[in-house]
């Protein structure tokens, strides 16, 4: 206890409050203090309240801070040191949007603001992006004439830029009599960000000798590292830099990353003086990339510490190639506690991923369960790989679960759940969720109707399927794409409707690819006919004339007709182009490893074990 009975000072000496206010953590002990303050009645004492709240109002503890805020509210304080104190408490605090009620506060209250004060409360705007207020509080820096103070005009430009109005920040800028390197930096970082590297280029060109430093060189880097063709503007101002730090290098390592020049990428890892952990998750990802898991591997192996970071770019290395199993395995390391890490929402997903492609029910519930226990929210990416994951791997009803507990649903959460019914050929329940989506009035997206047509196609709706179409195109004036279309050519396909779908493809706006010339050929050798299904088999090979697809169907339609002369001719033509029909391939869960067979193939697995299949 903070205080007691038996303490070498009388309670009724300041000595008590004064003194222990700075140790002060709990909210036991912030009461002990308050109980003093009032029975010695010190808590009239303005002259003593002002340094316990000072001694408070900057506490890394909240309690704390909240009795100084309280304090600071039960008395008419006139002090503008003090009042700046408890607006920045705000602003720099969990309650940004406090700071402009007190500051509008002291204006009512008529307490002094100074330059201090302005700089507080326009931090706290920027911080949530309060442009209203924003502009209200340079309104009044005008009428109080505070517009000339170069602080205070970077708070300015600084609050618009985080407001996503260049152009305001950009006029400040511009009459600014006095710049600082902050002022430049400040108005090159905003243009990065929103994407017009040419306009913070030009800004870095006029820009002083004297003011620029390694954040203008950073900036820039770091803007043509997220342009596609940027790569040699970044370079050539790396190569032109007085002097580097390990951002510097860092952002050129992850430029030569991203744009798989990783030779490069080895020359400047091994070239750099001092690393961190972003630099080795750059090599990790920028190897990933390219396929090399192995190089991956070894630089991920060779860290000296490791961060979620760097275990996402391994994990999701591995996803990419097709290592699904070895990427679990670092999931499963991560919770062991063998990196000594928590996993992050990235990570799962990750993870997700892995369990879908691998059809792995048992590892998709486990991490189902991960989620709840670690309350991960799922109104976001992670709730649609959870529906998505549980209905490709067969548990339709669970991933319907998923998505009635969602709150929030976005359209990805709409889209996955119409997919996943999709592909279980429950066309009319689909269907129906997306009637459901009109209902609502929520604006689907060119995915929604993928999915609806979709499924419409599996379940031989072909009324609902058109419906579905002229809705997008007319009613929500979204342009088809060419997905659109080789959907309604599979609706009519599988319908029976082979003329009505060659009349289809043929008046498409767009040029049809091998999918939807390939559905149609499919669907007329289903349906034996053979007017159609030897053009376009023709047409077929073509376009490709290395994919046996469509030698087979087209050998196919032959044999049905009893054609046997054109079967050997088109056989003899895949034997001269030295083309084989790709295996079938099947997946199947057993005591929750994944066995993979191939059509024609002898499986190492234990064929009793699978015989009771």
């Amino acid at each position: 206890m903070l205080l007691s009975a038996t303490s070498i000072q009388p309670w009724s000496s300041a000595f008590p409050a004064s003194t222990f206010a700075s140790r002060c953590r709990t909210q036991m002990e912030i009461n002990q203090i308050h109980a003093n303050l009032i029975t010695t009645g010190h808590i009239h004492n303005p002259t003593l309240t002002s340094k316990i709240i000072l001694d408070f109002v900057f506490s890394h503890h909240k309690p704390s801070v909240d009795f100084a805020r309280r304090l600071f509210l039960d008395y008419n304080y006139r002090d503008p040191f003090l009042w700046n104190a408890i607006i920045r408490s705000f602003s720099h605090g969990n309650e940004p949007g406090n700071a402009y009620q007190v500051f509008v506060l002291m204006l009512v209250r008529g307490v002094l603001v100074d330059e201090y004060s302005f700089s507080l409360v326009l931090k706290s705007c920027s911080r949530l992006h309060l442009l209203r207020e924003g502009m209200q509080i340079h309104g009044l820096m005008c009428k109080f004439q505070f517009g000339s103070d170069v602080f205070l005009q970077n708070s300015l430009i600084c609050m618009y830029i985080k407001c996503g109005i260049l152009q305001f920040g950009r006029r400040i800028f511009d009459r600014m009599l006095i710049k600082d390197s902050f002022s430049y930096n400040l108005m090159i970082d905003g243009y990065v960000k929103c994407g017009m590297v040419s306009a913070a280029r030009e800004l870095f060109d006029i820009m002083p000798s004297d003011v620029k430093n390694l954040v203008s060189w950073n900036s820039m880097i770091s803007g043509y590292v997220k342009l596609e063709n940027g790569f040699e503007y970044a370079w050539d101002l790396f190569d032109k830099m007085p002097e580097r730090d390990l951002v510097s290098w860092n952002l050129m390592l992850d430029c030569c990353a991203k744009n798989g020049n990783m030779n490069l990428a080895q020359n400047l890892f091994d070239k750099m003086s001092k690393r961190d952990v972003v630099s080795w998750a750059s090599m990790v990802d920028g190897y990933a990339k390219v396929g090399n898991v192995d190089a991956a591997r070894y630089f991920f192996d060779a860290m000296p510490q490791r961060d979620v970071i760097s275990c996402n770019a391994m994990m999701a290395g591995y996803v990419n190639n097709g290592c699904y199993n070895v990427a679990l395995k670092v999931f499963h390391d991560m919770l062991g506690g063998g990196f000594g890490l928590a996993p992050d929402s990235v990570t799962l997903l990750t993870a997700l991923s892995a369990t879908t492609q691998l059809n792995c029910i048992n590892e998709g519930i486990a991490i189902h369960r991960y989620i709840q226990k670690h309350r991960f929210a799922t109104n976001g990416k992670l709730g649609v790989a959870l529906i998505d994951m549980y209905a490709k791997c067969g548990a339709i009803e669970q991933a319907m679960r998923v998505f009635e507990c969602v709150r929030d649903k976005s359209i990805d959460h709409w889209n996955a759940m119409i997919g996943g019914l999709a592909i279980h050929g429950l066309g009319y329940l689909a269907f129906d969720l997306f009637m459901e989506m009109e209902r609502l009035s929520l604006k689907p997206d060119d995915i929604t109707f993928v999915a609806v047509l979709h499924a419409c196609g599996h379940s031989g709706m072909i009324k609902e399927g058109l419906v579905c179409f002229e809705i997008m195109r007319r009613f929500h004036r979204i342009v088809p794409k060419l997905q659109h279309y080789g959907c309604m050519v599979d609706i009519l396909s599988r319908g029976g409707q082979i003329e009505a779908a060659a009349k289809f493809v043929k008046e498409m706006p767009v040029p049809p690819n091998d999918v939807v010339w390939r559905t149609l050929l499919s669907a007329c050798t289903t349906r034996e006919n053979l007017n159609i299904g030897e053009p376009v088999a023709k047409h077929l090979i073509g376009m490709d004339s290395c994919d046996s697809s469509s030698y087979i169907l087209l050998s196919n339609i032959y044999a049905q007709f009893g054609l046997w002369e054109y079967v050997r001719r088109v056989r003899a033509v895949m034997k001269q182009r030295e083309l084989d029909k790709v295996p079938g391939c099947s997946w199947i869960e057993l005591d929750g490893t994944v066995h993979e067979f191939f059509a024609g193939s002898i499986s190492n697995m234990n064929l009793s074990s699978s015989s009771k299949f």
